[in-house]
């Protein structure tokens, strides 16, 4: 079972549209922020000090899906609750609730890799297994 991470998001002005309603790019540029904040709060170090450890120089996005319910408008506060819905080999799935209050806004889900530079070309990246040291840390 994953652990479940609180991230808070204070919607502001220029979040919104003329209308008043958050731009939905938003919701993943939040989702994007919890997921790196998800693997702090759980211990796992900076993607800038685990290059220098294991290599890891972070998860690039992979695929991302979003199901809106509610709008959200500037002067909230929203809470995006974060935790791993399945770990594979080399990627895992991200799910992300958003809420105002009880209200649950969105949820989406991402799906990420976690990559290294090539030793031999170190301007190219490939995917690596989850290390299980991370997998203990979110779980």
């Amino acid at each position: 079972m994953s652990r479940i991470v609180v991230y808070e998001v204070n919607v502001m002005f220029g979040d919104c549209d003329p209308a008043g309603i958050v731009f939905f790019p938003n919701f993943a540029k939040w989702m994007d922020a919890s997921s790196l904040n998800f693997f702090m709060k759980c211990g796992v170090p900076p993607w800038r000090e685990l290059v220098k450890t294991t290599g890891i120089i972070g998860d690039p996005l992979l695929e991302v899906r979003i199901k809106f319910m509610r709008s959200a408008t500037y002067g909230e506060t929203l809470l995006i609750h974060t935790s791993i819905d399945e770990w594979r080999d080399k990627v895992f799935v991200q799910r992300h609730v958003i809420k105002r209050g009880e209200d649950m806004l969105c949820e989406g889900t991402e799906t990420r890799a976690f990559c290294a530079r090539l030793p031999d070309n170190p301007d190219h990246i490939k995917m690596i297994s989850v290390p299980e040291e991370i997998k203990t840390k979110c779980t």
